[in-house]
């Protein structure tokens, strides 16, 4: 349950203090950082990311999701396939999915081209792809449970008969 409770306040705010996380599930700093060395060792815990705002930063990147049609591979069904996809540096996540695409990842370049000649050189000439589909990424709101503007909510006035 400790650990648990550890796993859910790290994801959360992975900045948050040992001290501060004791506190929070009721046991000494000690422990929480044996637990959590221990996650790390596992490979539970992947990493460490901070949300970042693009905008803020006038990133001027685009990113797109990009859905992948796959051939499975005898004794590896998609896994060999998305090991490969997921070996370019371009792709910054990717999962199996259910639906009409097998693969969905989603890719960070320079420009539209860049994006494009991605798909075309690297991605969709790998064996056992059979299509993609590509959708660019135009504004992100939410990222990680977290609201990226910080504007007050607009209320639609209520209209009545």
């Amino acid at each position: 349950m400790v650990k648990k409770s550890i796993i859910n306040i790290l994801s959360e705010n992975a900045r948050i203090s040992t001290a501060e996380i004791a506190v929070r599930v009721g046991v000494d700093e000690a422990k929480v950082e044996k637990i959590i060395k221990e996650l790390e060792d596992k490979n539970v815990i992947k990493g460490y990311k901070a949300i970042l705002n693009e905008e803020a930063l006038h990133d001027n990147s685009v990113r797109a999701l990009i859905e992948v049609k796959v051939t499975p591979q005898r004794d590896g069904g998609f896994d060999r396939v998305a090991k490969r996809i997921s070996r370019f540096p371009e792709v910054s996540d990717l999962y199996l999915v259910s639906g009409d695409y097998d693969l969905r990842l989603e890719v960070k370049g320079n420009s539209l081209q860049e994006v494009a000649a991605f798909v075309s050189g690297k991605l969709a000439t790998l064996e056992g792809i059979i299509s993609t589909a590509t959708v660019f990424l135009l504004k992100k709101y939410k990222e990680s449970g977290k609201i990226m503007d910080n504007e007050e909510e607009y209320e639609r006035l209520k209209i009545s008969p």
